[in-house]
């Protein structure tokens, strides 16, 4: 087992893998009855933002729309991020030329164009990353919408 970083090291490591080219996101949501749903992404992230592109009528995009909150998982197993994030705002695709452009950049794909997607801007609220059991303790970088390193 890996010695265990520091959160400064774990920011660091994070970071880098939320901005990778075509990186992904499992992104879990529920319904008002408290019915989960889980599904993947591609992400970008955008002015310290998790932008997703979907349809706005699919269960994720609705689901967020009456909660305003998600939780995205990044990673593998042994070097996992849970990010809780809440709904900054909903933007079609073809509204936002600087989220477009940003998008396209970082995604694996370019929504724009595409009748009824939007871009979901999601604000970290709380960030919690380990490795391995040895890196439990210091896993939360974020709290209340502030990075704590």
């Amino acid at each position: 087992m890996p010695e265990p970083r520091d959160r400064a090291s774990r920011k660091a490591d994070l970071i880098a893998a939320l901005t990778a080219a075509a990186a992904d996101v499992w992104v879990a949501t529920a319904s008002s009855e408290g019915v989960p749903h889980l599904v993947p992404l591609s992400l970008a992230w955008i002015d310290d933002r998790a932008v997703i592109a979907l349809d706005v009528a699919s269960l994720t995009a609705r689901n967020l729309a009456a909660s305003g909150t998600a939780r995205l998982g990044v990673g593998p197993t042994r070097d996992v991020a849970l990010l809780d994030v809440a709904l900054e705002r909903s933007v079609p695709v073809d509204d936002d030329p600087a989220i477009g452009a940003a998008y396209a950049a970082q995604a694996d794909w370019d929504p724009r164009g595409v009748d009824g997607y939007v871009y979901l801007v999601l604000r970290p609220t709380r960030i919690q990353a380990w490795r391995e059991s040895n890196e439990l303790t210091g896993r939360v970088l974020m709290r209340d919408g502030s990075w704590l390193v």
